[in-house]
């Protein structure tokens, strides 16, 4: 009986370990490991052909056509367009590293140009974030929902530009708002961007 709860005690204690090991090993895995560079093209690379891999601690260590996986401290191929990324520079020239994959560079002031300030943006556009990551993005039309949460992380991540100017977000119905004991509060779907009346 004792030599059977010492051999449960002793399951349980290696399931529990054996979960946190997963679980850190998931909460740290990168989005490729560095051999997988670009689609194993490493093979042919001249660091490689010599026999050995390039330890590094910034880009400039790697050489042309590289960058420095900071997360393994190892010197990888510059990755093409779709291949996942942590940064610009893992990408190949031209392409950025928006979302965390290498995507074509969008020029400055474009809609999904990367952005600090509405002032980046051409005009009709705001900076806004999309996936966490801030870009210009267009003002709403009429018609268009303008409803923002208060906060909370949908906020966070994605977020909506204001309606156009001349325009005003307005609730569709009568009352546009409800009262609660916390106050006013509005109907997530009923507010659009409208032409002010008269």
């Amino acid at each position: 009986m004792l030599r059977n709860l010492q051999q449960l005690a002793c399951l349980c204690l290696c399931i529990s370990l054996t979960e946190g090991r997963i679980w850190a090993w998931l909460l740290n895995m990168p989005h490729s490991a560095p051999k997988e560079g670009s689609m194993m093209t490493r093979r042919e690379s001249p660091l490689v052909a010599k026999g050995h891999v390039e330890v590094c601690d910034h880009d400039r260590a790697c050489g042309r056509g590289f960058s420095c996986d900071r997360h393994f401290g190892l010197c990888v191929l510059q990755r093409g367009e779709g291949h996942y990324c942590r940064r610009d520079a893992q990408c190949v020239r031209g392409l950025s590293c928006m979302f965390g994959k290498c995507h074509r560079s969008i020029p400055n002031g474009q809609e999904g140009a990367r952005c600090k300030v509405d002032r980046d943006c051409d005009a009709a556009m705001c900076c806004a974030r999309h996936h966490g990551e801030q870009v210009c993005k267009r003002r709403l039309v009429p018609g268009e929902s303008c409803y923002v949460p208060d906060g909370g992380l949908a906020f966070s991540i994605n977020q909506i530009c204001p309606c156009d100017e001349g325009l005003l977000c307005r609730g569709n119905r009568a009352p546009p708002w409800r009262e609660r004991a916390s106050g006013y509060q509005p109907e997530p779907t009923s507010w659009t961007c409208q032409v002010p009346k008269p």
